[in-house]
């Protein structure tokens, strides 16, 4: 399940063990296209990683701090940094399996 977070509520990611933030908008096409997606990895993965969502327009602080230029963008956190970065819309296999590469 995707957590839908606030600015506030960052800490949450940063304490996770293993985590995917994506970051979108709600007027971002790319971005409705790719919630299905991670809803289903976040289905595959439950109990081996924490999934976040973030509007960028209600964070816009957090998007900054990340380099977040072009959403969707999906980082992964490992122990609390951000370890790797995928921007713009991916099928299903390959961000579930660059998603299993990188955090287990």
């Amino acid at each position: 399940m995707v957590k839908k977070i606030s600015g506030d509520d960052f800490q949450e990611v940063l304490e996770s063990k293993k985590a995917v933030v994506d970051f979108s908008a709600g007027w971002c096409g790319p971005c409705k296209m790719l919630a299905p997606v991670i809803d289903a990895i976040s289905s595959d993965l439950d109990g081996q990683v924490d999934f976040f969502n973030i509007d960028v327009d209600e964070a816009p602080e957090l998007a900054a701090q990340y380099s977040v230029m072009s959403i969707p963008a999906v980082i992964l956190f490992k122990d609390g940094e951000a370890v790797s970065v995928a921007v713009g819309f991916r099928p299903q296999p390959e961000l579930e399996t660059w998603i299993r590469d990188t955090l287990l």
